[in-house]
This record gives C-alpha cells, sequence and structure tokens, in this order.
C-alpha cells in the first residue's frame, strides 16, 4: 500500500509506527506530494512549520485522516529539532506551532483532534526532562498514524462485507489510501474485497474542482490492480440509470452527533441521487472524524477555498475574468440520505446518535 504520510529520521529509516527507539534529535515529516499526481510519484521531507502549514493548505497532503497523521507528526518534526531549557519553554513553543498548523484546514476535524491530543500528552508529563518531551510527542505522533492504519484495515474489513463479485461501486473524491495512513475509508472496504479475491468494477467520480477522484483514487485503485473507470461529475446520474451503480461509498473530513456528514462538494449531490435511484449510500470514517460538540452538520464550517482552482485550475483559464466565484471546498449530506456509517467499531444504521 501507499504511505502518504511517514516519518523519516536524520538516519534515513522511514518509520511509520514508534517501533524502536530513534536516538538522534533530528527528523523530518515525510508526504507524497499529491499536487503532482498522476503525472509523478515525489516526496517531500518538511520540518519547519510554514512548509507544513503550506503542504495542509496547498492540499500536498490531503484527506482529514492524512491531514491530522501530518500535523502530528510535523508538530514533533518542529519542536524535535529545536533545544530547550526547561519543559515549560517547550511545551510553550508546540502550543504556538499547533495554533499555526490548526489554521491551515478549517473542516477536517482530525486536525484539531491530532493536535489537541499531542498537546494533552505532553502537557501532561511537563515535569519530563525537553528531551523526553520530545519523545513523547514523537510517539504520539507516531501512534496516531499507527491507529489510522490499523482503523482504516478494520473500516475495509467491515464494509467487505456489503461487497459482492460484480458490484459496481461508486465513490466521490479520495478517501484511500492517499487520504489516511494506510488503506484509506471510503476505499478500505475495495481493497480488501480485491485482496480476497471479490471482483469489482469502481466508477470515480473526477470530483471538480481540482479532480482528487480522476487523479488520485483513480491513480492509486489502478496502481493495485483493480478495475477503475472515472466519469465526469455530471455523469452519475446516467450511469446510477443505466443501472452500472449497486451501491455507493464516500469518505467524510467531519460527521456531527446525529450522523450528518461533511464531504468533498458534490458529496450531497450523489447522495440525493441514489436516494432517487433506490440505491444504498454508504460513507465510511474512523471515530476521529466525529466531531460530538456538534449536534447537526449544520454547524460543520465549510472551507472556501481560492476562486483560482475553479477559474485557472491546473494552468488553463477557464472562465472569463472579471466574474465573481464561489469555491466551497466541502458539502454536507443530511443523515436521511446516508443508509449506513462504516466505522472501524462496525457499520451503524439509521437513526444515528453517537453521543
Amino acid at each position: 500500500m501507499l504511505n502518504p504520510v511517514s516519518w523519516k529520521s536524520n538516519d534515513g529509516k522511514i518509520v511509520r509506527c514508534y517501533s524502536h527507539k530513534l536516538d538522534n534529535q533530528g527528523g523530518r515529516l515525510r508526504l507524497i506530494e499529491q499536487t503532482l499526481l498522476p503525472e509523478k510519484l515525489k516526496y517531500v521531507e518538511l520540518d519547519d512549520t510554514e512548509s507544513i502549514f503550506d503542504a495542509i493548505k496547498r492540499l500536498v497532503v490531503r484527506g482529514a485522516p492524512a491531514i491530522g497523521c501530518a500535523a502530528a507528526i510535523g508538530l514533533a518534526a518542529i519542536v524535535r529539532k529545536e533545544s530547550f531549557s526547561n519543559s515549560t519553554e517547550l511545551v510553550n513553543f508546540a502550543q504556538e506551532n499547533a495554533n499555526r498548523l490548526a489554521e491551515s484546514r478549517p473542516t477536517a476535524v482530525n486536525l484539531f483532534w491530532a493536535l489537541d491530543l499531542c498537546m494533552r500528552e505532553i502537557k501532561e508529563n511537563i515535569n519530563a526532562a525537553p528531551d523526553d518531551l520530545q519523545n513523547i510527542l514523537l510517539k504520539t505522533a507516531l501512534d496516531i498514524l499507527e491507529e489510522d492504519i490499523q482503523m482504516c484495515r478494520s473500516i475495509g474489513m467491515h464494509g467487505k462485507e456489503l461487497l459482492k463479485d460484480g458490484m459496481g461501486i461508486l465513490t466521490h473524491c479520495n478517501a484511500g489510501a492517499l487520504a489516511t495512513g494506510d488503506y484509506g475509508t471510503a476505499l478500505s472496504p475495495m481493497y480488501v474485497a480485491h485482496e480476497a479475491g471479490i471482483e469489482l468494477k469502481i466508477y470515480a467520480d473526477e470530483t471538480r474542482p481540482l479532480l482528487q477522484g480522476s487523479r488520485l483514487s483513480a491513480w492509486e485503485l489502478n496502481q493495485a490492480g483493480i478495475d477503475v473507470t472515472v466519469i465526469c461529475d455530471n455523469m452519475a446520474a446516467q450511469v446510477m440509470k443505466e443501472g452500472k451503480i449497486d451501491l455507493v461509498i464516500v469518505g467524510s473530513d467531519r460527521l456531527s452527533a446525529n450522523g450528518d456528514a461533511a464531504n468533498k462538494i458534490g458529496t450531497y449531490g450523489v447522495a440525493i441521487l441514489a436516494k432517487y435511484h433506490n440505491i444504498p449510500f454508504y460513507v465510511a470514517a474512523p471515530y476521529s472524524t466525529f466531531d460530538l460538540s456538534l449536534d447537526s452538520g449544520d454547524k460543520i464550517p465549510i472551507e472556501q477555498r481560492d476562486p483560482e482552482e475553479i477559474a485557472n485550475a491546473f494552468g488553463r483559464r477557464t472562465a472569463p475574468k472579471g466574474i465573481n466565484f464561489y469555491n466551497p471546498a466541502f458539502d454536507v449530506t443530511p443523515n436521511e440520505l446516508i443508509t449506513g456509517i462504516i466505522t472501524e467499531k462496525g457499520i451503524f444504521h439509521p437513526p444515528f446518535s453517537f453521543k
């Protein structure tokens, strides 16, 4: 599987979980540069706040679970390369940088969850020496990554029970290995089914305006040897009408306590189409994506992104200059359109109540 987020120590070791002691003080966050896909597979290594902030903001790394993992490991890299005279100085420095990283994306709740967990761990151990706190921070970050890998695998195992040979599955955006620590959320059942010899035909919405479905989902599914067909977003209704889709599985960047799900813009429309055509619509997400402080999806903040993503995407002007643009990055699918939510603990069905 792909490893979009990892830790690279100064001795060159690529570490995905805290399996051995890292004696050297340095190390860097290692990411796949997803803006270059599918033309080029390139890794970047980062250890300063603004570069990591930019990588999250600019979608070098994207997908709620991967953003959380990257922010946590990035914070560990930022703190680990510095020297501190006492633990209070380290904690204050870490908090300042965590606050900055938290400003990078407003919708993906995993970002805030992961940073809060990292800060809580070092604050609870503030009496330890600065070197020990650096190790605690790195261990916490890598444990978050390892937990995400295991949760995604569990989501895949539960979701696989919905899949049968020959089914047509529609997905929107990218909620695969590139969006998580490994396996993905929405794509994880497809990978697990493929490993079990179940043959599926996957339809990937291109996902405008940044085409994460065609650039990323189709790329990684094809790399895994899974049958995948890309369709334009506005073709989903026709493909459903033709009977090619048996099931829809999408991911989520934030779920409220009542099961409303925020996901990449266009997901809400897919859910409406699935309801009309009597096609089951599932959301796949780990517990870290649930925001139980929000009673409904109406309270989920929706990120507004640069109009240039619409007007001048991928280097070519596609709209007149001087006109207005509206570019929400996400929409919210209400719970009444969701057949079930696939989590690492199993599949939940309506009525949803996660408090």
